[in-house]
């Protein structure tokens, strides 16, 4: 029985256009509770892995090893395709091919590069900048020529809507697609006009990124799926619920001085057990012993 490859099975979804949903994951923990959950693509959101790796905003502070770290961590945790965020390559286009070979080999089926100046910014902050057209064009074709797997899939954000208008950022999008990205992901459209506009106007599949909170107009995925998009992302939702559920976890036992199974607050014992696989550990213990 042959294998569909993850990265080629994700192209497939995406080139559907029905707004596949895909979480992210700050983590091996949380990826694989987006498995378990059904989802069919899990993101390694590099605001998450910031916020959680370090306690620190999405202002450009992880590096390529902290990324491949978490990728390989990932992999081995989950089957499903992984689609990582790279910022913005960590450099000029050599630097890209770098972390494009790096981040395939740990284990990631598609690759987000972003066209901001850095240290990058959250898509969803005031002040980004971004770099010129014709540089984040060669760093797109970096980013395909180092690919080992063809169905590597190269994503191309611009952030250039918040710095020039929705017009700039859509012929940006364009032009990457045009060098070689696979799908391209216009960051923080604030009106459904511009979202409406985005798959209409650029041949490859769209990304539309949910941030909660942030400037981009929330549909249903079913929604946004009949506009064209091929992914719907919400990079950090399962963060922010991560956070909101330890705030009252800990509120409770805070001032109730105890906290068990049965305040409904937690996941019991025997369930967080089972997400990490204790049961096949045992397994192999006895085997080896």
């Amino acid at each position: 029985m042959t294998t569909v490859h993850a990265g080629t099975l994700l192209r497939q979804k995406v080139e559907a256009r029905r707004g596949l949903l895909m979480p992210g994951a700050a983590n091996a923990l949380a990826a694989r509770v987006i498995e378990q959950l059904g989802f069919e693509a899990v993101y390694l959101s590099g605001a998450g892995l910031t916020n959680t790796f370090y306690g620190l905003p999405d202002l450009g502070f992880v590096s390529l090893a902290d990324i491949a770290q978490h990728t390989a961590a990932i992999r081995d945790a989950v089957a499903l395709p992984i689609v990582v965020d790279a910022d913005t390559g960590f450099g000029n286009a050599l630097n890209v091919r770098h972390c494009v070979r790096t981040l395939e080999r740990a284990g990631a089926n598609a690759i987000q590069l972003e066209d901001q100046v850095m240290p990058k910014k959250c898509g969803h902050f005031e002040g980004k900048a971004v770099v010129t057209q014709q540089e984040m064009v060669g760093k797109i074709k970096a980013a395909v020529d180092a690919r080992i797997h063809a169905d590597m899939l190269v994503i191309a954000r611009t952030d250039a809507a918040a710095v020039a208008g929705i017009d700039d950022a859509i012929a940006r999008a364009a032009a990457y697609a045009e060098a070689g990205a696979d799908i391209t992901f216009v960051e923080a459209p604030s009106s459904l006009e511009a979202l409406h506009r985005i798959p209409r106007e650029i041949a490859c599949p769209q990304v539309v990124n949910i941030v909660i909170g942030g400037k981009t107009p929330t549909l249903p995925a079913a929604d946004f799926g009949a506009i064209g998009f091929g992914l719907v992302l919400y990079a950090n939702a399962a963060l922010q619920g991560a956070v909101h559920g330890m705030t009252m976890a800990l509120t409770s036992l805070r001032d109730n001085g105890r906290l068990d199974e049965s305040s409904g607050l937690i996941t019991t014992f025997a369930q967080r057990q089972a997400l990490v696989r204790k049961d096949e550990f045992d397994a192999l213990d006895r085997r080896y012993r």
